[in-house]
């Protein structure tokens, strides 16, 4: 993957938007997000043969614009579907078994810690998101928002290495992100309510 794949990274479920996701992931494929995780989480998530079915429709979706689809924590789905790679978080599956599962393809993982973040660079991690950056409203078990300290630190420590900053992105503080370091913001809510996302993403994108 590129650096610049982070710049505008969208993540949704059908929980974040609950009316017409699929047409809102359109909208913002439209807009010119730069890569799209399907994160399927919270109350009235989709399970089963729903989820597999609404995660082709995604893919099919990112597919038709040439932007890398990934899914959230569900290595099974991801290997099911032939994702373009998935996002894991610390409480999930051994990186390196990960890694060996998804050769040629982009694996992802959160980290809140320098020690994380040496496991991740060195256990073969495409990029590693960090965050939350601000206060959220999209993860209920979000950890307290950490700001930008250590977004700059790992930039110091990894000069060229990926990474995305998240949590409580919006259009007013992406640009701080940008300066700690991150090569782009992910982003949950500031897209999912936009009511112009050719906007918010071009706003997102321009730091």
């Amino acid at each position: 993957m590129k650096r610049s794949n982070l710049s505008v990274y969208f993540i949704m479920g059908t929980p974040n938007c609950q009316h017409a996701p699929l047409a809102v992931i359109k909208d913002a494929l439209q807009a010119g997000i730069t890569m799209f995780q399907l994160r399927e989480k919270g109350e009235h998530a989709l399970v089963g043969d729903e989820l597999e079915a609404f995660a082709r429709a995604c893919q099919a979706l990112c597919a038709e614009y040439n932007v890398p689809f990934i899914v959230n924590d569900d290595v099974e789905l991801a290997r099911k579907l032939g994702a373009n790679g998935v996002h894991v978080g610390q409480g999930d599956q051994a990186l390196a078994e990960i890694r060996a599962q998804f050769l040629g393809k982009i694996v992802g993982v959160s980290v809140h810690t320098k020690e994380e973040l040496d496991l991740a660079v060195e256990g073969g991690a495409d990029y590693v998101g960090i965050g939350p950056i601000f206060a959220t409203q999209s993860k209920a078990d979000a950890k307290a928002p950490a700001g930008v300290t250590f977004l700059h630190e790992a930039r110091v420590l990894y000069p060229d290495f990926p990474i995305v900053a998240i949590g409580g992105i919006t259009i007013a503080n992406a640009s701080a992100t940008r300066a700690a370091g991150a090569d782009g913001v992910a982003v949950i809510s500031t897209i999912c309510q936009s009511t112009n996302r050719q906007q918010t993403i071009a706003n997102l994108g321009q730091y």
